[in-house]
């Protein structure tokens, strides 16, 4: 008997089914929006891209494929998204200054991860666990006290931060007191600051490099105690651990709470044809200057209603307003496609208040449902803010990097492991660890807004420090390492001549 293919009148059949090819692999569709929100790009930027509706991209992400033409391009899309994100991890992995595990985020310019459950799964089990802190007498940055007499204690063997040998390593030989460097004018706290680092220094024998590395380790007890000082007569105690409600507590070991930070993550969907020059600026002190918000005083208590108290402040349950200006400055939510009611902090919905205003009628105003708020302050933290500041700039005034790291990891590892941490025992306010990180988001996003009302085109703007621009910003901002100056982090061009002559041309031809 013939088999079909040896039949007359099947070579049309063998030749389609030839020409069949499998359809392009796609990974499963929860890691699709994973790999887009990964280059910051929304939905709309995609669909354009492979000319379909936004509803279209987000039913990929959902769990339908698409078919035909557009798969092979949203699999190509997904695939250099893949090898692009690869490279960039590779490229942007350290330590973290918290636990050594491999980090990617960074918080003021220091490794971190920024979940502390995350520091937990890289701790091995022979690391030391730092006891309960004793009550101190009186405020020292130092955890062991130094002897007046009688022979010195031993120190505690240093990890060496790099290998090279010992003639390459950069030493001084006679350390410049740093205590006579923030003298003067600035805050009494500021001492402890500049003798801890003159301690340090001497320990090594003025090899900065080692004295940096031994304050960044030490900056959360450091910055406890220097909190302490600065509480000293305080009319509130700091140093607790209130009852939080639910939705400040991670829903699982690896999760994440019910708090929606509104973490800035934006690039500009189109510029004008033509070559740009972007300058990347990066903002000095951004989770220094939030350490200026108001942040509840004592338990959180729930109410309900749609009444914003100014003299409280907390977490709120939202329906925030539509956005319509993405085209040019970024949702002040950050990139958020789910829509309905979310939880904020007190920064972003009085951010969201203010937009809403008669000032600037950007949007409508949220709408709120209920809240856990307490009576609270703008200026809890200020006099800790301030000792931090005064040593910082009289640092960079001096040329004094070492107390500029270590002033930087003080402030940082401060917000960072005031949830839920094993490295700071002392303060559990979940709350202001939100507040401060949304409050730091919420001044580079008004610092994105005044570019654009003096001219600037806003490219890009991301996490806590980072605002990209075009056109002369030197007149919007100054610059410098003050923290109310910024610094240019990078320079660099998107779009071509090219691009403007063919616009130009399509312009002057007619209509067909």
């Amino acid at each position: 008997m013939n088999s079909p293919q040896q039949k007359p009148g099947y070579e049309a059949v063998d030749a389609l089914l030839a020409s069949a090819v499998e359809p392009e692999p796609l990974p499963p569709a929860e890691q699709r929006r994973a790999l887009r929100e990964s280059l910051g790009l929304s939905r709309a930027q995609v669909a354009t891209a492979l000319g379909v509706g936004p509803s279209t991209v987000g039913g990929w992400e959902n769990g339908r494929d698409p078919a035909g033409e557009v798969r092979g391009k949203y699999a190509y899309f997904l695939d250099a998204a893949r090898s692009r994100l690869q490279e960039t991890q590779a490229a942007q992995t350290r330590p973290c200054v918290l636990c050594g595990g491999p980090a990617t985020d960074e918080v003021e310019g220091f490794p971190q991860h920024l979940d502390p459950q995350e520091c937990a799964r890289h701790t091995t089990p022979q690391d030391p666990v730092r006891p309960e802190p004793e009550p101190r007498s009186e405020p020292e940055l130092q955890p062991e006290p130094e002897a007046e007499a009688g022979p010195e204690p031993q120190p505690k063997p240093q990890p060496k931060t790099k290998p090279a040998p010992q003639p390459q390593r950069r030493t001084i030989q006679r350390p410049t007191p740093v205590r006579k460097q923030l003298t003067g004018q600035a805050a009494p706290e500021a001492e402890l600051i500049g003798r801890a680092v003159e301690k340090a220094l001497a320990e090594h024998g003025g090899d900065v490099e080692a004295a940096t590395a031994q304050l960044v380790r030490k900056a959360i007890p450091d910055a406890m105690a220097l909190l302490d000082a600065c509480r000293t007569g305080g009319r509130y105690d700091v140093i607790a651990h209130p009852w939080v409600p639910d939705i400040l507590r991670k829903q699982s070991a690896r999760g994440s709470d019910s708090i929606w930070e509104a973490r800035p993550k934006w690039t500009r969907p189109e510029l004008p044809p033509g070559a740009h020059e972007v300058t990347a600026l990066d903002i000095n002190g951004a989770y220094l200057s939030a350490l200026k918000t108001h942040l509840p005083i004592g338990q959180l208590e729930h109410s309900s209603g749609f009444e914003h108290d100014r003299r409280r402040a907390g977490v709120h349950l939202i329906t925030p307003p539509d956005w319509h200006h993405d085209p040019y400055l970024p949702n002040p939510l950050g990139n958020r496609d789910e829509a309905g009611p979310l939880w904020v902090t007190e920064p972003t919905l009085r951010l969201l208040l203010r937009l809403s205003g008669p000032k600037y009628g950007l949007c409508a105003p949220p709408e709120i449902h209920e809240s856990f708020t307490s009576g609270a302050t703008e200026n809890l933290l200020e006099k800790f803010r301030a000792a931090l500041r005064d040593a910082r700039e009289r640092a960079i005034e001096a040329e004094d990097e070492t107390t500029v790291e270590y002033v930087k990891a003080m402030y940082s590892k401060f917000v960072s492991t005031m949830g839920e941490s094993n490295y700071n025992r002392e303060l559990y306010r979940p709350d202001w660890m939100h507040l401060i990180r949304s409050q730091a988001f919420a001044n580079l996003w008004m610092k994105a807004l005044r570019a654009h009302e003096q001219g600037l085109a806003v490219v890009r703007v991301m996490g806590t420090d980072e605002l990209h621009v075009t056109g002369d910003w030197r007149r919007v901002f100054d610059e410098g390492r003050g923290v109310l100056e910024v610094k240019v982090k990078d320079v660099y061009t998107v779009g071509t001549d090219a691009d403007a002559a063919e616009a130009e041309l399509n312009e002057e031809l007619p209509d067909a």
